[in-house]
């Protein structure tokens, strides 16, 4: 049996948790205050992933760059590829919340999407 020590970054309370193994095996999850930080301890023992944010070039904007971030969580290993993908990305303006960026970002199914508005610049 092993235990792995895991801070849970589900909510602001960051529960210092307790995930006991069997292998690959959970047997226990101890530490959590809440539903949400059983459900992180035991995705990230078995299948990590995370919410990748950063940003894109913008053309013809009010902005140069505007915000994003992958619509779900990637896994830990795609998250290198994912920024390869988004360091040649430019798009036009406007751009609007919640536009799709980059679909299937990186091969993991999961889109880029914006997280600002930036309007297009009247020259």
């Amino acid at each position: 049996m092993a235990n792995r020590s895991l801070t849970c970054i589900s909510c602001p309370l960051g529960c210092q948790i307790t995930v006991e193994m069997d292998g690959e095996e959970i047997i226990s999850v101890t530490g959590n205050t809440c539903k949400r930080g059983d459900i992180y301890a035991r995705k990230e023992v078995t299948a990590p992933t995370r919410i990748v944010t950063s940003t894109v070039k913008v053309a013809g904007g009010k902005a140069d760059m505007v915000s994003v971030k992958t619509k779900e969580g990637i896994p830990k290993e795609k998250i290198s590829d994912c920024m390869r993908v988004l360091k040649d990305v430019q798009i036009e303006a406007p751009v609007h919340i919640g536009d799709v960026i980059v679909t299937d970002a990186a091969g993991t199914g999961i889109d880029i999407v914006a997280t600002k508005n930036v309007e297009k610049n009247e020259i």
